[in-house]
């Protein structure tokens, strides 16, 4: 059992039952604050370039908020102005189906779920994913950490004998301590944990995280891995899943991208995602460039050889509002039409040429928050005006008129997961600008929830619920005051 504070509304299925409110445990939301606190620090110790990304970030944030005051009001009656540094999500790649349950059962401790199917074979990275968040506006709002988890696809490797061998190697690894397991079975068995026991669960979970520079397989076979696909050598060859980034999150990635180089940084050639809007929708990323760190490899003799290894960057994403079916179907046509005239070059060579044919595509999509709204293309939060607040009003009336009359306005709902085709431009930037390689699309969403043991929960319900759950608060607070004369 797992004690949770989200809406009960969004808590997954899988979890009815297992929710229990003691004042003696500590909430799934404050150990998950924890937990990503100690991330953010352990990552910059390791990685210290991610620091001076992170300075780079709240200064572009500050400006931009200074040049728009009306940016930051929004931000601060919405509850959303504290997430602007908060707001990060980090990486991981898994090799077996077993890691993959044990991950679940640990991020649930922290009020994190298992939201969406992501397919990246399509794109030449063999891996499936999901990306674990809390769900529901309140467990958001606390603290929106999210990891996008990936799983090895070990059936795409075309050389049946590495793929044996790769299978043998994952085989042999725990990368959880015996802490993490005791600690989760605590949780799940008592139905959360105390402020001792949350506090180890943290410390614990967090060296499933860490950088280990020894790796688990000699040179033949990390070249051979290697050879393979750059990715499958990273999760194969080491001791656990170290992080391989973390992401701030900016009010303009355009500015970070542009500055990153007097920062001493090196921005990959384009952002991933839609273009340079008015009114952001779904996620654009960047990052620098992986890191080439020094790791050493067991010869057959017993002998450590030193080599390297290139695996862990910094992202930064701009999040924009969450799009609803019809609005993410025409995103994605409007993205495949895009690319059907230019595709980015991993080196960079005809970044500006992408970007205009990018901006071309996207013209058809409304860039205004009335726009997107009227064509149903995004999802909004309603809340009363401050004339709304002082109004008397029949509370059947439709959300339009309402509207109309200015007694109800509408903001964004922040868009809280990933898109494929982005995730799998950042891992390739970052592996190698030839690490694309032709995979057969295979995505297998029922293999990959069975590896999981539980079913992925639906973006799309998630974000209608969000704002229906509005809707139906507007429609009490004018009942009430209606009901008041």
């Amino acid at each position: 059992m797992i004690r949770i504070e989200n809406d009960q509304a969004f808590i997954p299925s899988f979890l009815k039952g297992h929710i229990v409110t003691n004042a003696r445990f500590v909430s799934a939301d404050d150990i998950r604050s924890a937990f990503s606190a100690a991330m953010s620090t352990m990552y910059r110790d390791e990685v210290p370039a991610y620091g001076t990304l992170m300075a780079l970030v709240a200064k572009v944030n500050a400006d931009t908020l200074a040049a728009d005051p009306a940016q930051r009001e929004r931000l601060q009656d919405t509850d959303s102005l504290e997430r602007i540094s908060q707001e990060r999500h980090g990486a991981i790649r898994l090799g077996m189906p077993d890691e993959l349950s044990m991950m679940r059962r640990v991020f649930a401790v922290m009020g994190m779920f298992p939201v969406g199917y992501y397919d990246l074979s399509t794109a030449g990275v063999p891996v499936h994913s999901t990306a674990f968040r809390p769900v529901g506006d309140a467990a958001l709002k606390k603290n929106p950490f999210r990891v996008f988890t990936s799983l090895l696809r070990l059936d795409l490797i075309a050389d049946e004998a590495l793929r044996t061998e790769a299978e043998e190697i994952l085989s042999k690894r725990r990368i959880f301590t015996d802490g993490t397991i005791a600690l989760t079975e605590k949780a799940e068995r008592q139905g959360g944990l105390d402020k001792t026991d949350a506090e180890r669960f943290v410390a614990e979970a967090l060296e499933t995280f860490r950088w280990h520079d020894k790796a688990n397989v000699g040179p033949d076979m990390y070249h051979r891995l290697h050879d393979a696909h750059r990715l499958i050598a990273d999760v194969v060859s080491f001791k656990g899943p170290h992080i391989n980034h973390l992401t701030p999150r900016t009010l303009d990635i355009d500015a970070v991208q542009a500055q990153m180089p007097e920062y001493a940084i090196a921005p990959k050639a384009t952002i991933e995602g839609p273009p340079t809007r008015k009114c952001p929708i779904l996620l654009r990323q960047t990052s620098f460039k992986a890191l080439e760190e020094p790791v050493s490899f067991q010869a057959e003799d017993g002998s450590w050889k030193e080599g390297s290894h290139t695996a862990r960057f910094g992202e930064i994403e701009q999040r924009g509002i969450a799009l609803t079916p019809k609005g993410r179907a025409l995103y994605d046509d409007l993205l495949n039409a895009s690319r059907k005239i230019i595709r980015p070059a991993a080196d960079g060579s005809n970044a500006a040429e992408y970007d205009k044919a990018l901006s071309d595509a996207f013209i058809p999509f409304p860039d205004s928050w009335a726009g997107i709204r009227a064509e149903g293309l995004g999802y909004f939060a309603y809340s009363l005006t401050p004339k709304g607040r002082k109004a008397t009003a029949d509370a059947s009336r439709s959300v339009d008129s309402l509207i109309a009359d200015g007694l109800v306005q509408f903001d964004p709902i922040v868009y809280e997961d990933f898109l494929p085709v982005s995730a799998a431009g950042i891992f390739q930037s970052n592996l190698g600008d030839d690490a694309a390689q032709d995979f057969v699309a295979s995505p297998n969403q029922q293999r990959f929830e069975r590896d999981l043991g539980a079913k992925v929960l639906n973006e799309f319900d998630h974000y209608a619920g969000i704002e229906q759950a509005s809707i139906a608060d507007v429609r009490q607070m004018l009942s009430s005051a209606e009901a008041a004369e």
